[in-house]
């Protein structure tokens, strides 16, 4: 067997309506957060339960999907039955017809070792390479409940302020730019009626981009509720993939997102306060969406699944701009500190940090979704950490070492292939008749003048 260190109930709900989406060119009660293996069969893909039951929205507040979440059945966890075959590479079924996983064995074992170092209550990261979708890491921990295999597949985390990316794509579609500009007071960790109104107390005056980088929840509130309405909001949302299947080889729980029709519930929607929840293979997968300037990739477990065409989510001018924007939250943002970390550093890259917290009990959720590089993305990430009273880790620490110790892995890689590349060259010259400019064995001298 392999070495790895790898190895949702009933709930108070709001009924989802899946509405078809639109072409792209259409119009676009909670209150308090944190500030800022075994043999076996080798499945295609995964099914998925999207009956109305599984498209109900849980309450947060009154009952929070992660209390009453279920472990992923042995038999479809694939990462947990997989074993190591002669090239090192992970691999289920038949010994004698494997099919390999696209997971990158010491990626996973170096997260999976991370979240274990740092005994996370709850922790998942996904890595996949944004041209493609193939996962490069599946890496999850839950120090309060060991059994709870899947975390990495299981939408019971509140997207917090993640949704800001999804509220920011309909702004941008209603007319706003980057650079608009509005005024609040407030909203660090509540947001009130008063807040959508303008105020003698407005001293706090952002742009868009401004406000996003710096996640600011007054003016995303605000913003929601001046140009925004609920359909517009919702046709974004299942743009996203929101409350629609993720085609992958293991059972994924649909992201729901529940959007109120009107007023203060709706602007607390859409500033990330509201009944909205993510997966961390779905967050990896709109990191990568946002990488590839509006293009949708599935995400893809086996290496020998035929990659399918991208699908387009939204406009690559629209994309480009959510891109800048994720680079200034990692450039002055609220992912500033971390990613800037003397000796850690990975100043080139883009992300949107997102924080919640339960009050009882207590939990202290954390998001991180990004890539990196920002204008040649290689590596696309998602990352969560629910922690108790004892603070561990946070999703943006966990976010930034999945990608640097990819990218940095590769270029050791490149590296050693140049190296090797310059060895052959060496010896190909020294095993040339004259030692140097004589043509190798098998090749004809260009003609001279």
């Amino acid at each position: 067997m392999a070495a790895l260190l790898v190895g949702a109930g009933a709930y108070a709900q709001t009924a989802v309506v899946v509405a078809s989406i639109p072409p792209i060119e259409a119009p676009a009660e909670q209150t308090e957060g944190t500030p800022e293996g075994a043999d076996g069969p080798a499945p295609t893909t995964a099914s998925t339960d999207l009956s109305e039951d599984a498209l109900k929205v849980p309450s947060r507040t009154a009952a929070p999907p992660i209390a009453d979440a279920r472990p992923l059945k042995p038999e479809d966890d694939l990462i947990a039955r997989a074993w190591l075959d002669g090239e090192g590479h992970l691999a289920i079924g038949p010994r004698n017809q494997p099919r390999r996983l696209t997971i990158d064995v010491p990626l996973q074992n170096k997260l999976t070792a991370i979240l274990r170092r740092y005994q996370t209550p709850y922790g998942a990261v996904v890595a996949l390479d944004p041209k493609t979708g193939r996962v490069w890491a599946m890496a999850e921990h839950s120090e309060a409940r060991p059994d709870l295999r899947g975390l990495a597949v299981k939408a019971i985390f509140p997207a917090a302020s993640v949704f800001k990316l999804v509220t920011t794509s309909a702004l941008l579609v209603a007319g706003l730019t980057p650079e608009t500009t509005e005024c609040s007071h407030g909203g660090k960790r509540k947001l009130t009626e008063a807040q959508l109104k303008d105020s003698e107390d407005d001293h706090a005056c952002l742009t868009l981009s401004d406000a996003f980088a710096f996640s600011a929840n007054a003016i995303f509130a605000k913003l929601t509720s001046r140009h925004l309405t609920a359909d517009a909001l919702r046709t974004w949302a299942e743009r996203f993939h929101f409350n629609r299947p993720i085609d992958f080889a293991e059972p994924t729980e649909p992201s729901l997102c529940a959007v109120p029709p009107s007023g203060l519930p709706l602007a607390k929607t859409g500033a990330g306060f509201g009944d909205v929840f993510l997966s961390p293979l779905h967050g990896a997968a709109i990191a990568a969406m946002v990488a590839n300037r509006g293009l949708w990739r599935d995400p893809v477990l086996f290496a020998d699944m035929p990659l399918a065409e991208p699908t387009r989510v939204m406009d690559e001018d629209d994309a480009a701009a959510l891109v800048e924007m994720m680079a200034e939250t990692v450039k002055v943002g609220t992912a500033r500190r971390v990613f800037h970390e003397r000796g850690f550093q990975l100043t080139d890259a883009a992300g949107k940090t997102g924080t919640l917290a339960d009050k009882r009990p207590f939990r202290d959720y954390s998001w991180f979704v990004g890539f990196a590089p920002k204008d040649d993305p290689k590596v696309a990430v998602a990352a969560v950490i629910v922690n108790d009273y004892d603070w561990r880790i946070r999703a943006s620490w966990l976010g930034r070492e999945a990608m640097r110790l990819f990218l940095e892995a590769e270029a050791k890689k490149a590296r050693a292939a140049e190296k090797a590349m310059a060895a052959e060259l060496a010896a190909t010259k020294l095993a040339s008749p004259s030692g140097s400019d004589a043509p190798a064995s098998g090749t004809r001298e260009a003609s001279r003048p």
